[in-house]
């Protein structure tokens, strides 16, 4: 039971701060009149994380680790992106009168604007390979199974709570204004990670 207790603690403490990825699948579960529209939004942000874990688990951390000019150009890449998601996500709570309509995408648009957020963000790269991707290590066998699995099906579970969480909020909050407020504050959140990943480019020269 340790491999199982160990990825579901460890994962629920990654996935838990508000980011990018976070804010996405809640606000779609906001902006939908039924959990199932949301869908494309969780089932696309569930399998990009079950992919990054399948590859930090592989064995892919190790290398990356290895390569400081990489998780260099990682961290660049990761300010300038989380950058200019707060910069979205404060632009969308400018206005209160159209907070709901720009976050209230199609299927096609969930899908790309969910898998960017996953797979383009350097900042969810890093804490997956280098803290799940390590951390099993410890783990063979049927041990680092039960771990990787512990690990997915959080991600899994956590996505669709919190679309279903957005949408008895959005039933609450029909004219948008805790919305509009959540996106500031997410916005200042994801500000601050791009900063911290800035002092953290600093360490590495």
């Amino acid at each position: 039971m340790e491999p199982l207790i160990h990825g579901i603690i460890l994962s629920f403490g990654l996935i838990l701060p508000l980011g990018a990825q976070n804010v996405f699948v809640f606000n779609q579960g906001t902006v939908h009149k039924h959990i199932i529209y949301a869908l494309p939004a969780i089932i696309t942000a569930g399998l990009c994380d079950t992919i990054l874990i399948f590859i930090a688990v592989a064995g892919v951390s190790i290398i990356m680790l290895q390569f400081v000019w990489l998780r260099m150009l990682l961290l660049i890449i990761g300010v300038c992106f989380l950058a200019y998601i707060g910069y979205a996500l404060w632009k969308s709570s400018s206005n209160i009168n159209t907070v709901q309509q720009p976050q209230h995408f199609s299927m096609k648009r969930q899908i790309v604007y969910a898998a960017s957020v996953s797979l383009l963000n350097p900042h969810a790269m890093l804490d997956t390979v280098g803290v799940i991707g390590t951390n099993s290590l410890m783990y063979t066998g049927f041990e680092k199974w039960l771990y990787t699995i512990a690990c997915i099906s959080v991600s899994w579970v956590w996505f669709f709570s919190l679309a279903m969480i957005g949408r008895k909020v959005g039933q609450i909050d029909q004219k948008g204004h805790l919305l509009k407020r959540m996106n500031q504050v997410s916005a200042f959140i994801i500000w601050g990670t791009a900063l911290f990943m800035g002092a953290q480019l600093f360490s590495l020269k």
